[in-house]
């Protein structure tokens, strides 16, 4: 890794919220535009940076990239809040852009976005919430969700009957277990996995997949970066497992807050964008299958033929497509590739 320039620019949401996204350069000014990073739930935009030699963040400073971390209101940067898709992609997404866009005083930008940070920010270019993306490369899920059958049962089944004991979930209560209510899911979590020796990740994959583990591959993580995961994960609201349900229930996005400016059902009308999509899946994802990609691919393909692209991997999972030992071989050349299209 090298050393960077970094400039945290605050900026407040139509709704009233304060966010903020990083900028990061290294020694040589930029010599492309800007591109937009964009974390999934209860993570921050750190998540980008794992301890590998080269990560997706080196990649794109090295190749001249004007890059953005976004921290929305998921990222466990900020107070715990029980967010929405929805308001994510009504009000933090166009805000975190349009930020962007005049702190560089470019029109255009491109974005590479990351699960629910992928499906909020669909969501946003669906409704022509950031018609200055002209470029979105869209890892792990998109506008289908499709999961594992016992992810789809712990949605339909278990997240009701949780709802009704704590308003959130968070792997952190692998390091620190708080309430009774905490150390029973930990206990839960340690019954069910016994694939390592590490508690946030045993909560990471009982909360957020089937697998085992669930959001990498352990043979893709150094031993760095499975330690380095402890401080990366914390709290998520259920509230937001509840409209994922409805999502997979439905086979597409759908809303369930009516802001203006959003539809109800996001695959109803086609979308309000004109940006390119490069969608990417990890063949052994366990939290959201490559199907949801692959089905997202073939619905905008179909409303405009040979302009998307879909690249799944076969060796990778959800997560370790960023901060996989051999990520930078295997899969940045392709991020790369597609943000330069």
């Amino acid at each position: 890794m090298s050393a960077y320039r970094e400039r945290r620019v605050p900026f407040q949401t139509e709704d009233g919220f304060s966010l903020d996204v990083i900028n990061v350069r290294g020694e040589k000014e930029p010599t492309k535009g800007p591109v937009l990073l964009v974390h999934g739930a209860g993570v921050r935009a750190n998540i980008f940076r794992a301890p590998v030699k080269t990560n997706v963040v080196d990649a794109l400073v090295a190749e001249g990239y004007d890059v953005w971390l976004e921290n929305w209101r998921a990222s466990i940067e900020f107070k715990p809040n029980e967010w929405t898709l929805d308001q994510a992609s009504r009000y933090d997404h166009p805000a975190a852009v349009n930020t962007v866009l005049r702190e560089t005083g470019k029109s255009q930008m491109k974005a590479l976005v990351h699960c629910q940070g992928s499906t909020s920010f669909t969501m946003s270019a669906v409704a022509g919430l950031v018609p200055a993306v002209t470029t979105i490369v869209s890892n792990a899920v998109s506008l289908h969700p499709v999961v594992p059958g016992w992810s789809k049962f712990k949605l339909d089944v278990l997240v009701p009957f949780t709802k009704l004991l704590t308003p959130y979930l968070s792997p952190s209560w692998g390091v620190d277990a708080p309430t009774p209510i905490a150390k029973a899911i930990l206990q839960l979590a340690r019954v069910f996995h016994h694939e390592c020796d590490n508690d946030v990740c045993k909560l990471v994959s009982f909360a957020y997949g089937a697998g085992f583990p669930a959001l990498w591959r352990h043979e893709n993580l150094s031993t760095a970066t499975h330690e380095w995961l402890k401080q990366e994960f914390s709290y998520v609201p259920l509230r937001f497992h509840s409209q994922m349900a409805r999502c997979v229930a439905r086979g597409n996005l759908v809303g369930v807050e009516d802001l203006p400016g959003l539809p109800r059902d996001f695959a109803a009308e086609a979308p309000r964008t004109s940006a390119r999509f490069a969608f990417l899946a990890g063949e052994q994802n366990r939290c959201f299958l490559p199907q949801s990609q692959e089905r997202s691919y073939g619905y905008f393909s179909k409303l405009k033929p040979s302009f998307h692209t879909l690249h799944v991997f076969p060796s990778y999972g959800h997560l370790d497509v960023f901060m996989g030992n051999d990520a930078a071989n295997d899969v940045f050349p392709i991020i790369l590739e597609e943000l330069a299209h």
